[in-house]
């Protein structure tokens, strides 16, 4: 401590900047008395006398703030617009796009007659990259800094005494050791030492979740800055009193600023569902690429030509590539957002609506979040009688009376509710329930309360006008106030308020039915047993007192003097004990319930005390089982012999985190119920940390300044709409629109429900690659005539496929109880949690860590994929052993390239072949009579081409070349229709999981017949309209008689799916989680009459 006594001015004010940029403020100024503070900062202040103090001397402050820099949060630079859009572009799913879209003009450049239709072809593929890159490019731009809101929060003017004399200074130009005047609804200008108070409470409740305004004063006894009394933080409302203090941190270096930048400076991990589908675009990326060139190659042997062979590669890359796929999920995740919003859950980031769905553990906030942030009066106690104090209580501890007005002592506390407050109502001419109520937040719980039971509230402060008052202090630990209320004896009533054990300590006598009798042992021992007992649920306790001031000793008109205490304030007469707590919002209770049963570890990280913390979580199903110490004191054992077997419950004090090793943390993550007390910013930021490093997927709830680190950092950070901060709001991916934590529960819903939507949806998508690739691999290896062109392929993958797509985010779930009563698809358990470690080691011995921080420009990105194409054991990271249910698993791929795809094949196959065989030309009427085998010598002669030789088929028919074609063309035609009909099947087979793929289910949702019939009406636009047969190659000519085999190939794929249902039933059945034990599922006595 005598070194940092020693240091010199400007060293201290460097080392603050530099603090700033580290993230890490070390304040001690707390410990120090005013001489060393004085010594340590190099400025003068009178503790006695504040506002003579003289500060530092105007130009000391220059050359302080032009060392330290303005007393402002500095801004990250951020990647300029362009380079983030560029960086969208280059994902491997755009780069085959774009590499495709050029080769195709490069080929048109080289045969303008012959590929004419690349313009069209080149168009659509450098557009839809162009498209997907912009989408993803428009979902990080509305993840914006989030300085701003910061910044709005840091007042524009500061009081600062310097050269003797009070100057109005501009904030940003305090600097380390200047002397600041804050008084009642001023806001903090930057982190001070409190060197003289005037009863000064402040609102700590956005920077450290603590929901009453806390004293300031210059004594101090805590070691913890962020709970010391005597220091007042950057940004900070003083609500009462006003105080003198000494600027020690400044800009950056502020505790606002640390949580700026420790918000700023976190990277949100890549989202599950965005990771999954980069993982399969990577996997059908290469295939389709490899693919490319290996038929470029066969194509190339067999017709030495590189304009076919390229045309032909450029086809199959196009049909691996799902091109709608990027659309059809944005498009599906924007239409549940939509859907969320109506349901009050506000979406700021697509991908975070699956990502709810998808939490393993919810981190939540108390004060503001789980609770009202309003003090609710709870219990009464008085003439020996505990009531609690909802009359319509059908829930009670055994102890507990019914409410009535009618025993001794609560007319009494109520009056003094009322009167010994400084609590007021804004306005009087709306009925009371509506009526807002100003003053501190213990009192508008008491004043609240007594309004509600005293029919003329209104009039008391005419009928008892007040004569004196001392308000509450530190010292005192009292409130005070003299009444002209007149009694038997006299006519000045006194009342008081406070501290239990400090009122206690000024009365003789209690009220006990009415009349005030001795305070003996028995009175001390009940009102001990009745203290502990509130206490120990985590509540505020107040206790009231009161005298009749005898009328000879204080007649009418009697001069009451604060100063000289002119009145009695010992022997006074004690009332009765009020506790008062933060009660849980209506909804909490069942909604945590809902989240544990589906399979969600939820935890409460708080900055308020661990008894108030624990209390609340006993009763909102967050808490069922005893701690440690419970265990301990339910066994009459020392909490030492309590093996970590025997509880499953457990609370961690904010000042334990740093000092934790790594197998603590596994200990405490094995415990179901954790509840994390007195926590700071960076804590709760640990506390995610550590979290995600075992494999959960982190959502976190908050509404203070404080969480904004946690919930950037988060998989998913919820903030609360009405109470939160602008800060949060800016820096979670989704806000509660009604401040309901009970809106969670339908986030959940949702996001399980657009997730098996999506899976759903990727599986019908998908299955049409099949039939799309294989007419490439026939026409290069038989080789057969191409049944699908290019350009086809894009309007069935950007056609009718979207309108089928699109039906999946309308879709209903199959069954709403089960879908709540599944695990988290990537559950985490002692399992996962080894081969997750197995996993990082490896991945770090190869340089894959997921915690790199590298920037990467365009060029590097191209370059590092590139590269990746070739390391083996990057590819082995994409086959790994995955935990739980993954958007594109085995069972989807099987479905896809194995099953319907193959069946979906057979029938366009068939298609194709029978309009070659009874198709007939327009000019001749005649049956044209292609055989496979005709078709594959055509093809190998040159024909189905303009120009081409007359061809005499098996059975004596002569095609010239106007008959080559257009059997091409509708044979094409029908296979192209064909894939479209037997994708409506497959419609229908992939909307059901667990289900029939037939019954009553299909027809819940109506959308997709609108969207099955909009399909339908699209492809036949495209094969029989004018001009659009010309451009994309189709024929109008050909017979709806040849749609026949796509409802055959559909049908099969129906009675397929239903079959393979039941053996998936039989083999596989669907997991549930198990019941627990001590949920209760309804609402909670206070938060019910919300």
């Amino acid at each position: 401590m005598s070194k940092s006594v020693t240091a010199r001015p400007l060293e201290i004010a460097k080392s603050a900047k530099d603090q700033g940029k580290q993230k890490a403020v070390n304040l001690t100024e707390h410990l120090l008395s005013f001489d060393e503070l004085q010594s340590l900062h190099k400025t003068k202040f009178d503790h006695v006398k504040p506002a003579a103090s003289p500060g530092l001397s105007s130009s000391e402050a220059a050359d302080r703030l032009a060392a330290s820099g303005p007393n402002v949060l500095s801004q990250k630079k951020g990647t300029h617009p362009v380079i983030v859009y560029l960086e969208c572009l280059c994902n491997i799913f755009n780069l085959l796009l774009l590499v495709a879209g050029v080769l195709t003009y490069v080929l048109y450049g080289i045969d303008t007659v012959g590929n004419y239709l690349n313009v069209y072809v080149g168009a659509i593929l450098l557009g839809v990259a162009f498209l997907n890159a912009f989408i993803e490019f428009y979902q990080m731009q509305k993840s914006a800094s989030i300085l701003s809101s910061f910044l709005n929060m840091v007042p524009s003017q500061a009081h600062a005494l310097r050269d003797s004399r009070m100057f109005d200074v501009p904030a940003s130009e305090l600097v380390v050791g200047d002397v600041v005047f804050v008084r009642q609804g001023d806001k903090v200008p930057a982190d001070i030492r409190v060197f003289y108070s005037g009863d000064a409470k402040v609102d700590n409740s956005s920077l450290t979740g603590e929901s009453e305004p806390q004293d300031r004063m210059p004594e101090n006894t805590q070691r913890n800055p962020l709970e010391a009394t005597n220091l007042a933080f950057n940004s900070t409302l003083l609500v009462a009193g006003e105080c003198y203090g000494l600027v020690i941190r400044t800009g950056d270096a502020t505790v606002l600023g640390q949580i700026a930048g420790l918000t700023q400076g976190e990277k949100k991990r890549t989202s599950p569902l965005t990771k999954e589908i980069n993982n399969f675009v990577w996997i059908i990326g290469a295939v389709a690429f490899t693919t490319a060139i290996i038929f470029f190659i066969i194509t190339m042997t067999r017709t030495h030509s590189i304009n076919t062979s390229f045309n032909f590669a450029i086809g199959v890359l196009t049909a691996w590539v799902p091109q709608g796929l990027p659309a059809t999920v944005s498009m599906l995740l924007t239409i549940a957002a939509r859907r969320m919003a109506a349901r009050n859950v506000l979406v700021k980031d697509l991908r975070g609506v699956e990502t709810l769905g998808a939490i393993t553990l919810l981190a939540t906030d108390k004060t503001g979040t789980l609770t009202r942030n309003r003090m609710t009066v709870t219990n009464i106690w008085t003439s020996g009688k505990l009531m609690s104090s909802d009359p319509r209580s059908t829930v009670r501890d055994p102890q507990e009376d019914i409410f009535s007005r009618e025993v001794s002592g609560v007319c009494e506390i109520l009056h003094m509710s009322a009167m010994c407050t400084r609590a007021r109502f804004e306005r009087t001419d709306v009925p009371i329930l509506e009526r807002e109520i100003k003053g501190d937040a213990t009192e508008i719980g008491l004043f609240t309360y007594a309004a509600q039971h005293i029919p003329t509230m209104d009039q008391l402060a005419d009928k008892f006008p007040k004569v004196m008052e001392i308000p509450f202090n530190s010292e005192n630990k009292w409130n005070l106030t003299i009444h002209d209320m007149r009694h038997a004896n006299g006519t000045y009533t006194l009342f008081v308020k406070g501290a239990p054990e400090r009122i206690l300590r000024m009365c003789s006598t209690i009220l006990r039915n009415g009349t005030a009798q001795h305070l003996d042992a028995q009175g001390s021992s009940e009102f001990n047993k009745t203290y502990e007992w509130m206490a120990s649920k985590g509540r505020r306790v107040l206790a009231f007192a009161q005298l009749q001031l005898p009328g000879d000793a204080f007649p009418h008109g009697f001069a009451f003097n604060k100063k000289d205490l002119n009145f009695p304030t010992t022997n006074l007469c004690f009332v009765g004990l009020v506790s008062l707590e933060d009660p849980p919002k209506h909804g909490v209770r069942e909604a945590i319930g809902h989240c544990r049963a589906a399979g969600i570890k939820v935890m409460m990280v708080t900055g308020d005390h661990p008894l108030t913390a624990e209390a609340i979580g006993r009763k909102i199903n967050l808490m069922l089982t005893p701690t440690k110490e419970l265990v301990a004191q339910r066994t009459n054992r020392a909490v030492s012999d309590v093996r970590e077997t025997e509880f499953n419950a457990i609370v961690i004090h904010g000042e334990r985190i740093e000092s934790l090793t790594d197998a603590d943390w596994d200990e405490i993550f094995s415990k179901e119920e954790i509840i994390f007390a007195r926590t700071s910013p960076k804590n709760k930021l640990e506390i995610v940390r550590r979290a995600q490093a075992l494999g959960h997927i982190v959502g976190v709830t908050g509404d203070g300044v404080n969480d904004s680190p946690a919930l950037k950092k988060a998989d998913l950070g919820i903030s609360m709409n009405i109470s939160g901060s602008d800060v949060s709001k800016e820096a979670a991916a989704m806000i509660l629109l009604d401040d309901n934590f009970a809106s969670i529960v339908n986030g959940i819903i949702e996001g399980r429900l657009i997730f098996a939507n999506l899976k759903k949806c990727v599986q019908y998508v998908v299955t049409h690659i099949v039939p799309e690739v294989v007419p490439f691999l026939l026409y290069a290896v038989v080789p057969l005539p191409n049944m699908l062109g290019t350009l086809q392929i894009l309007v069935i993958d950007l056609g009718f496929e979207l309108f089928g797509a699109l039906s999946f985010a309308w879709e209903p779930v199959e069954s709403t109880t089960g879908l709540m009563k599944q695990s988290p698809r990537q559950p985490v358990n002692e399992a996962t949690i080894i081969r997750r470690r197995q996993y990082e080691a490896e991945d770090v011995a190869h340089g894959f860590s997921e915690d790199t921080n590298e920037e990467l420009t365009p060029t590097e990105k191209i370059s590092k994929n590139g590269k990746l194409l070739f390391d083996g054991f990057w590819w082995k990271r994409h086959f790994r052993t995955t935990e739980g249910e993954v958007l594109v698993d085995w069972n989807v791929l099987s479905w896809a390239y194995l099953e319907a795809g193959l069946l979906e094949t057979a029938g366009c196959l068939l298609a194709f072949f029978l309009v070659l065989w009874a198709g007939s030309s327009p000019t001749t009427d005649k049956k044209f009579r292609i055989s496979p085998h005709d078709a594959y010598l055509l093809q190998n002669g040159g024909g189905f081409v303009s120009g081409a030789d007359d061809f005499t088929t098996g059975t004596g028919n002569v095609l010239n070349a106007d008959d080559q074609v257009e059997a091409l063309a509708q044979g094409q035609s029908a296979y192209y229709f064909c894939v479209m009909v037997c994708q409506m099947f497959n419609l229908f087979a992939c909307k059901t999981r667990y289900r029939m793929p037939f019954g009553r289910y299909q027809f819940r949702n109506p959308k997709t017949f609108a969207c099955v019939a909009s399909g339908a009406i699209f492809t036949t636009i495209i094969v029989y309209a004018p001009p659009f047969n010309v451009a994309f190659g189709t024929s109008w000519h050909t017979l709806p008689l040849f749609w026949l085999p796509g409802a055959l190939g559909g049908t099969l794929i129906i009675f397929y799916s239903a079959i393979r249902k039941l053996v998936l039933r039989k083999f596989f059945p669907v997991l549930w989680n198990q019941d627990i034990q001590g949920l209760v599922m309804h609402p909670t006595a206070w938060s019910a009459r919300a």
